[in-house]
């Protein structure tokens, strides 16, 4: 598959994923908390249901359910993430994002489309900023050719591919290609949506930890074009 195709990627078999599913769903159903799950899906404005397990005791049950597991494969990945996904409680997703996390670095440049199925499915900041930071970032440092997808992505009419595009080098540091991701503020500046204008301060002010002064200047510049959001928080720490 392209890059940026859009087409449902293929869930190949995976032994290793289907003992991790095995594992998961019943250790997650034993710890389920209906009363704490309608406060938790409302929170998160009822984007999808929750089991109603709290982050912490989440992290330590899928300690539970990945120990003694083998590294996996891109394959394993794939399967993995995508039959998340397919699950309602957002518990689920959550796991896949931090499994993703933790194994990027086995992933290709093959993996986008799998990654652009996460992203526009089910989407909300939750599994968004932590998959444009921490998924999509190393994909693209790991083969800069797919710099020419964040560039489509930063058009699409779906925010959070957009919002992927402008965060995707939240991480990048003394790395960050700022002519890039100056760009990609001025060319969504004038969008409607918080999450666009929220996403353009806040990649700024990551960046401006690394040079504040390239950072100063390009609000300078642009503070008509900018939101006073989006203003904002780009100098927030300045």
């Amino acid at each position: 598959m392209r890059p940026n195709d859009q087409r449902p990627p293929k869930v190949a078999p995976s032994a290793l994923a289907d003992t991790l599913m095995d594992r998961l769903t019943r250790t997650y159903a034993a710890a389920a908390d209906p009363v704490r799950a309608r406060s938790m899906t409302a929170y998160m404005k009822d984007v999808a249901p929750f089991l109603g397990i709290r982050t912490p005791l989440r992290r330590e049950l899928s300690k539970a359910v990945t120990a003694g597991t083998p590294k996996p494969a891109e394959a394993d990945v794939t399967a993995l993430v995508l039959r998340c996904w397919e699950l309602p409680e957002r518990e689920y997703q959550y796991f896949a994002v931090d499994y993703l996390r933790r194994h990027v670095g086995v992933c290709s440049s093959r993996f986008l489309p799998v990654l652009r199925r996460l992203l526009v499915t089910v989407p909300w900041w939750d599994t968004v900023d932590l998959l444009a930071a921490h998924a999509a970032g190393p994909l693209v440092a790991a083969d800069p050719a797919l710099t020419a997808v964040m560039d489509d992505w930063i058009g699409d009419e779906d925010l959070w591919l957009a919002r992927t595009a402008l965060l995707h080098q939240l991480r990048y540091k003394s790395a960050t290609d700022a002519g890039r991701l100056f760009a990609y503020c001025r060319s969504r500046s004038g969008h409607p949506d918080f999450f666009i204008r929220k996403a353009i301060g806040w990649a700024l002010r990551e960046y401006a930890k690394t040079d504040p002064e390239a950072v100063r200047a390009f609000v300078a510049a642009e503070r008509d074009a900018l939101s006073p959001l989006s203003v904002r928080e780009a100098l927030k720490n300045l």
